[in-house]
């Protein structure tokens, strides 16, 4: 059922449209996928998500399968019923939350053994059990178990680690069962320019319907992390979607998009929504400033979203200091709407063949008033 088609490419690099056919339906690639943890998108409504032309939620299945059980949401129809969204799921394995957990969790060549962040009780996850919570969730996209390493890492390690998760992913292959939907594998390899690369091209060589770039943002510089992603996407194949995990910011999206890259998650819209952040066509604005009380322009005059048409900059400055839940909404309705209309813009500007310029004029507006992304 899931296929995967490049429908152009841009002239000046390798930035692309693609359409991506799954079993909840259709989406276009270049594509932002806004980020729910646990099977929610933080204050947002699947009718709030509709509206802002989102296609693609992603949950996590290490967090779902603690709580309340990925055999609990199957035995209630899945996760898109359970949720009440009727597009789009990609469900990331949850490796890096497990290795995340340092002291709580022990390798083997099998699996990871933890400990859950929530009540201690002992766990045992392997590529085929990672394989069997997605499959239950009713995942339109799964993700491998992979191992994702700190930054920095030793060279020893991180060979050993690139090679865990090619096994890994040759063993998930083999234990998935549920027909229609895609299973992506994912290249590490640290930031070391062979073994990403080699890695990369392990990966590749396995049947995968898409191939993901991970471990990546996780505290090194923009430069290194846009080298290693320019690296791995040279040795995936053209006819598969690309992911980059985690990543990003506007300006990431844009510098990856020319990489090749078709997909991207990130909390930054919705995090820095809560923190009174908002991404706009003149550049970040933060909402507490005091220069905003009494303005009454919408956040981005360029913007057509339900917030933008609807309140002032002034109400919404009073909405965030005055700690109203409205707000939380509001904001992040903004954010979101920003990411997938950014999309869709990258979509038409490579279909008109001028990626490049667009992007050129995006960064540029984007640093208007500089200022680094909330985290």
């Amino acid at each position: 059922m899931f296929s995967f088609h490049v429908d152009a490419q841009d002239q000046d690099g390798r930035a692309r449209v693609g359409r991506m056919r799954t079993l909840h339906g259709e989406v276009r690639t270049p594509v932002f996928m806004p980020v729910g943890t646990h099977g929610s998108v933080k204050s947002l409504s699947p009718e709030d998500l509709r509206s802002t032309g989102a296609e693609v939620i992603l949950a996590n299945a290490y967090h779902l399968y603690l709580r309340p059980g990925h055999e609990c949401i199957r035995e209630l129809g899945g996760l898109h019923r359970f949720m009440s969204w009727d597009g789009v799921l990609l469900t990331d394995s949850g490796g890096f939350q497990v290795f995340s957990l340092s002291g709580l969790r022990k390798i083997d060549s099998k699996g990871v053994t933890f400990r859950s962040h929530i009540d201690g009780s002992l766990h045992y996850l392997t590529p085929g059990k990672v394989i069997e919570i997605q499959e239950s969730l009713g995942s339109d996209i799964m993700m491998c178990l992979d191992e994702c390493i700190p930054y920095p890492a030793d060279r020893l390690y991180t060979e050993r680690s690139a090679q865990r998760t090619r096994e890994w992913a040759m063993l998930s292959l083999e234990c998935r069962r549920r027909e229609g939907a895609a299973l992506f594998g994912i290249a590490q390899g640290g930031m070391f320019e062979d073994l990403r690369r080699l890695s990369a091209r392990y990966i590749s060589e396995l049947d995968f319907d898409g191939y993901a770039i991970g471990g990546l943002s996780v505290g090194e510089d923009k430069e290194l992390m846009y080298h290693m992603t320019s690296v791995a996407v040279e040795e995936f194949p053209r006819h598969r979607p690309r992911y980059l995990m985690g990543v990003g910011s506007p300006e990431d999206i844009l510098n990856c998009v020319d990489m090749g890259v078709d997909m991207f998650d990130c909390v930054l819209p919705t995090r820095n929504a809560r923190n009174g952040m908002f991404y706009t066509s003149e550049g970040r604005l933060v909402i507490k400033n005091a220069r905003y009380r009494a303005d009454n322009r919408p956040v981005d005059p360029e913007c057509d979203c339900y917030t933008c048409r609807n309140f002032s900059r002034s109400y919404l400055r009073h909405l965030f200091l005055s700690k109203e839940l409205l707000v939380y909404r509001l904001n992040t309705l903004h954010n979101v709407y920003f990411y997938i209309r950014l999309m869709q813009k990258i979509q038409e500007a490579i279909y008109e063949s001028n990626f490049s310029g667009f992007k050129t004029e995006c960064l540029h507006r984007l640093s208007q008033h500089g200022g680094e992304d909330f985290v």
